[in-house]
């Protein structure tokens, strides 16, 4: 996951042409950047969905991914992660393989999976659990892209660009999980996408949506530290929050408060017109951890709990403060070094 913006001069550079292949365009109509990475080149991209049920405590995340070492040839993999704290832990498959390929409409086909800008079909049938979904997506909203600077997205750095095709979608459909088939009918969530030569040292993505009292309110962050010259950088923030059909862009170069631990989330953002202070709690029994490797070696530890609770006070000028409150309606990531975290690892290895 994501990489943040550091502080970036522009210069003079042979850019690789992996980050000059993505022009960024109105609405989910972002593309695949892994059918044109060099071969010498290291490369990782993720599309992925989450969709939450609007009243109860259950949620899927689907991601559809690639991973290619240096020189090597890329590879693809299906993850899923079904939320139903009220059954269990959640319960996840992933597969991996060589079937890969972009174009023709499609983000990204992987096998018999599929993920466009208006459709996800697909299947991640492993030993643990077998999993298929077919999920149509209705974009409520327009793209909103992490990085502040049109250019970051075509430059050498920062290594990982994020932005959300889809920030605010609507899903409908079903998904079926061993046998058990879950109608998904105007189920909230989004649609993100995120590549890049390595991860961050460590990061987190945050997303809200069904916010009680304000609907049609969307939250999306990410924040990340870097290592520079063998130091990690404090964290960079950069973030949305959409509130009365009006965006403000939060963090960037303003120094962000973060305090990111398994389990929790608390931090401080300002940004244009607005400032936020928020809380992402997700109780360690419904959070999934896999294993992310960067595609020139070494590995992280991902906690994910897609059925979080999440608590904004919003402060907005000339307008009274606020507080946005989404109970099963958020998305908490942890990437970190850290094995010590209590939550098992998914038995898939990555790469």
């Amino acid at each position: 996951m994501p990489l943040l913006a550091p502080v970036i001069r522009r210069t003079r550079s042979s850019t690789p042409a992996l980050y000059q292949a993505t022009t960024l365009r109105p609405l989910a109509a972002t593309d695949a950047v892994f059918p044109s990475v060099p071969q010498k080149a290291g490369h990782y991209e993720s599309f992925y969905l989450r969709a939450g049920h609007p009243n109860e405590p259950l949620a899927v995340w689907i991601r559809h991914t690639v991973h290619k070492p240096p020189g090597a040839a890329p590879r693809g993999s299906v993850w899923f992660t079904l939320f139903d704290p009220t059954s269990g832990p959640p319960r996840a498959s992933k597969v991996t393989g060589d079937d890969l390929s972009a174009g023709d409409g499609c983000l990204i086909r992987i096998g018999d999976s599929r993920f466009d800008s208006r459709r996800a079909v697909g299947a991640a049938l492993s030993d643990p659990l077998s999993a298929a979904w077919s999920l149509e997506i209705e974009e409520l909203e327009a793209p909103f892209e992490h990085l502040p600077r049109r250019w970051m997205y075509t430059a050498r750095l920062p290594r990982t660009k994020t932005l959300s095709p889809c920030p605010s979608a609507r899903f409908s459909g079903q998904v079926t999980v061993d046998g058990r088939a879950i109608e998904v009918d105007g189920w909230p969530g989004m649609v993100g996408h995120n590549w890049g030569s390595e991860h961050a040292e460590r990061w987190v993505w945050l997303h809200g949506v069904a916010f009680a009292d304000h609907p049609d309110a969307w939250f999306d962050a990410t924040f990340g530290r870097i290592r520079v010259g063998g130091i990690t950088v404090p964290w960079i923030a950069n973030a949305g929050l959409s509130l009365d059909g009006e965006r403000h862009r939060l963090g960037g170069l303003k120094r962000a408060r973060v305090d990111a631990r398994p389990g929790s989330c608390e931090f401080r953002l300002a940004g244009s017109g607005a400032s936020v202070r928020g809380r992402v709690d997700a109780d360690l029994t419904d959070t999934v951890a896999w294993v992310y490797a960067d595609p020139a070696g070494g590995e992280h530890n991902v906690l994910n709990c897609s059925a979080a609770t999440l608590e904004l006070d919003v402060e907005r000028e000339g307008k009274p403060p606020l507080t946005l409150r989404t109970r099963g309606g958020a998305s908490y990531e942890l990437g970190m070094r850290e094995r010590d975290h209590g939550v098992a690892l998914q038995p898939f290895p990555d790469g």
